[in-house]
């Protein structure tokens, strides 16, 4: 279950300059690396769930999901919405629409997938009844368009769930805290939109939706892992950047490999979903 109001949060950061808005490989290798923290736990799942819930599609209805990736949400909007509805995932990476597509053929699924991105949505006004919009923000350099975006492709009466991670609500356990709270704060100057998380509301409101709720679930890695891939790599980052020493990184990555071993570690950070509609 969400935790349905959102808590005042620390800002590590309280100025930070976007990063230019590509999606270069070391973001694409923080994207691949954030699935040890969130794609397979069960707060991912439950985050998934009141995301379905908040949207509660009907048969007949038209959905989108932006940034739709390998395209599972779309497929499982594809089931909720029927013959009489339509399912699209809209994406920029040409090799995981590729796998979208092949997915829902696969299926036999009547899930459709168009090349596009959250800036200029490949629809016109007033198109779709639901929008998801998940995990995208984080990597926008000027998120206001992409709210823009949404609030133009819904219908009056149309509902949207954007879902986002606010990075400095990140937790690494255990180590010694200022070299953990350097990664943390390395892996905030690293990711383009980083505080998106808090941002969300204030972002849809200014777009002309109403928000109507809320939602926040921490995802929690793995505890056997140890460090995992992405707080390896950010501890590589700060070590590279002299933020910390590589003794500094080694002893944070054994204290953490030490903890797993003993049930005594915590790796984590809070996605935020708003619950949005278009003013009829």
């Amino acid at each position: 279950m969400l935790t349905r109001t959102a808590p005042t949060l620390a800002v590590r950061m309280t100025d930070y300059t976007p990063r230019p808005a590509r999606f270069d490989q070391a973001g694409r290798d923080q994207l691949i690396d954030a699935h040890d923290l969130e794609v397979t736990q069960p707060g991912m799942r439950a985050l998934g769930a009141w995301s379905h819930s908040a949207l509660a599609l009907r048969p007949g209805e038209s959905a989108l999901d932006v940034g739709s990736g390998t395209g599972s949400e779309v497929i499982t909007f594809a089931e909720q919405v029927g013959p009489g509805g339509a399912a699209i995932g809209v994406e920029p990476d040409p090799n995981l629409l590729a796998s979208a597509q092949r997915r829902a053929t696969e299926s036999g699924s009547s899930a459709r997938f168009v090349s596009g991105d959250a800036y200029g949505l490949p629809f016109g006004a007033d198109t779709f009844d639901a929008v998801l919009c998940e995990r995208v923000f984080q990597h926008l350099t000027a998120p206001a368009r992409a709210a823009a975006e949404i609030a133009r492709v819904l219908r009056p009466g149309g509902r949207a769930v954007v879902v986002d991670c606010d990075w400095a609500t990140a937790i690494v356990h255990p180590g010694n805290p200022r070299v953990a709270s350097a990664v943390i704060d390395t892996l905030i100057s690293s990711t383009t939109n980083p505080l998106s998380g808090r941002r969300l509301a204030g972002l849809l409101t200014g777009s002309g939706l109403v928000v109507d709720e809320i939602g926040s679930h921490a995802l929690v890695q793995d505890r056997t892992v140890g460090a995992g891939a992405l707080v390896r790599r950010i501890a590589d980052l700060a070590t590279l950047r002299g933020t910390i020493t590589p003794t500094e990184r080694d002893q944070l990555l054994a204290d953490l490999r030490t903890g797993a071993d003993r049930g005594d570690i915590h790796i984590s950070v809070t996605l935020f979903g708003a619950l949005v509609h278009k003013p009829a």
